[in-house]
């Protein structure tokens, strides 16, 4: 009998540890509705409240509300420390052992905070703000290098896939004809049409002649495509490089499948050129990685 009781207490404790509860679900509510404020305020008030102290959501929601709030350049002012503090949190959260499920149950969100930080950065970059700038990608590469990347229906995004087949070799020589009408174009900061080019603007610009609907940066271009190995690279796929500080550039390749990788891109001193990769030692050193948006 005292067995049977004792069994029926750990059952009960077992129970209730992992039964909803009702602060955090609001937690999760309001930061999916983007209440950033309201999540810090109330992750404050249960992180001040013993009885909570067994959960780490408190501490995870608040990191993740001081991530977002800090974005806002006015809420930075007021709140210097913010970075430095939700990357403290974060970095708690990661180490304890409940951390890693808490990790799982949230990734969706997590991931999606990783493509917001990203585009932040490259905001930071494009501004000249270059001491915020290395402090998020230094944050990025400690925190956030080993998240997933999630399509925006929620489905994981499958790395390194062999392509589908799903557009005709046809249709990529047209593409890449396509592509070379604008060969000698300039290059134009924001460019995004016929009068002048920037790198992710030409990408663009030519995808859409096939239908193809790409975000306007280099860097979204790449988490929005399917993930190629270099060996399944065809015409029509995207190339990707980093200058050390992000994804920075992106190409249209224009070589077969199999052979010498080529490219053809916006050069900021030249224009629209062709660039042999196995031929410049520039690219070749900066070279990220491959996409698609064909298949």
């Amino acid at each position: 009998m005292r067995k049977i009781i004792v069994l029926i207490f750990v059952i009960t404790c077992i129970s209730e540890s992992w039964a909803q509860i009702a602060e955090f679900d609001k937690l999760e509510m309001y930061y999916a509705q983007q209440h950033y404020k309201t999540v810090y305020r109330k992750a404050n008030r249960l992180l001040d409240q013993p009885e909570y102290d067994y959960s780490l959501l408190p501490k995870f929601y608040k990191a993740l509300s001081l991530f977002q709030l800090a974005q806002n350049e006015h809420w930075l002012i007021r709140k210097p420390a913010a970075l430095d503090e939700a990357t403290l949190l974060f970095t708690e959260v990661r180490k304890e052992d409940e951390g890693g499920r808490v990790m799982n149950a949230h990734v969706y969100e997590v991931a999606a905070l990783k493509s917001e930080l990203n585009s932040w950065a490259e905001d930071l970059k494009r501004t000249g703000e270059k001491e915020k700038f290395d402090q998020i990608r230094l944050i990025m590469a400690k925190l956030f290098d080993d998240i997933p990347t999630f399509e925006a229906g929620g489905e994981v995004k499958p790395n390194d896939i062999e392509p589908s087949n799903g557009i005709s070799s046809k249709e990529r020589e047209e593409i890449v004809a396509y592509a070379k009408k604008y060969l000698g174009v300039p290059y134009v900061w924001a460019g995004n049409d016929p009068s002048g080019f920037d790198c992710s603007g030409f990408t663009s610009y030519v995808l859409k002649k096939a239908g193809k609907e790409l975000p306007r940066r280099a860097v979204d271009q790449y988490d929005a495509s399917v993930k190629l190995k270099e060996k399944n690279v065809d015409k029509g796929d995207l190339i990707f490089f980093d200058n050390g500080s992000g994804i920075s550039h992106v190409g249209l390749v224009i070589s077969d499948k199999g052979s010498p990788v080529v490219m053809i891109h916006a050069s900021s001193s030249k224009g629209i050129v062709i660039t042999d990769i196995d031929k410049s030692e520039y690219w070749q050193k900066r070279l990220y990685g491959f996409g698609s948006f064909l298949d």
